[in-house]
């Protein structure tokens, strides 16, 4: 997928029966590029950065749940990139690695001629946040395609979810294609304005019925997210 100074390129990896999606990033002027939430599959990172002839310069964490960040450290050794993750999620959790640096919100990085702009979306995680690109938002847990991140760990907190969510909404043009890092049906790469028809979680304007229906209990993990 290309989108004016970059390309993005998704990888379906999996650890068992847990099913995530990482994303490489690749300035098309300089190659240099950055790994979105690099798990499970060293190989396939790998493996894609060189078939891409691409220099990894940055590695972006949207939270430090095991499952985003399991090959951080093998990366880091490898390449050497930067690290960035929100410094709510760096202090609040004590996330360590080496090249690690934190963004506040709104910051924007650079990567060649690239912008990303860094959003700290709380709820799912103390710190979770997401990367907004010229025409794609890259999620994490924050959000999926069909609803929203478990609120059940320490740190997290459904209320903020919901102004998360909000402000997500209200931010992010309905072009925007959405990536997150998990998905239930609907491939990632869909419109913002998809979620807008389709996903419950951004139907709600109160933030009590919001909360209480993320907080209803289901025994089924597969449906916990949805």
């Amino acid at each position: 997928m290309i989108a004016s100074t970059y390309e993005l390129h998704t990888l379906r990896v999996v650890s068992g029966k847990l099913v995530n999606y990482c994303y490489v990033i690749v300035d098309r002027a300089s190659r240099q590029a950055a790994v979105v939430d690099p798990a499970a599959d060293y190989e396939a990172i790998a493996g894609k950065l060189g078939e891409l002839r691409a220099e990894l310069k940055l590695i972006l964490l949207t939270h430090s749940h095991d499952d985003h960040v399991q090959l951080v450290h093998r990366l880091a050794e490898r390449y050497a990139p930067e690290v960035r993750m929100s410094r709510k999620e760096i202090d609040y959790y004590a996330y360590s690695c080496t090249g690690l640096q934190p963004f506040d919100d709104g910051q924007r990085l650079t990567l060649g001629e690239t912008t990303i702009t860094c959003l700290v979306t709380p709820g799912h995680t103390y710190g979770s946040s997401c990367f907004l690109l010229a025409g794609d938002l890259l999620t994490g847990d924050t959000i999926f395609i069909e609803g929203c991140g478990l609120c059940t760990d320490r740190g997290s907190d459904a209320g903020a979810l919901y102004d998360s969510v909000q402000r997500i909404k209200s931010l992010v043009r309905t072009d925007v294609r959405v990536h997150p890092g998990h998905a239930f049906g609907e491939p990632p790469g869909q419109p913002m304005r998809f979620l807008h028809k389709y996903n419950f979680y951004f139907q709600f304007d109160r933030k009590d019925q919001f909360v209480a229906y993320r907080m209803r209990h289901r025994d089924n993990l597969s449906l916990q997210y949805i």
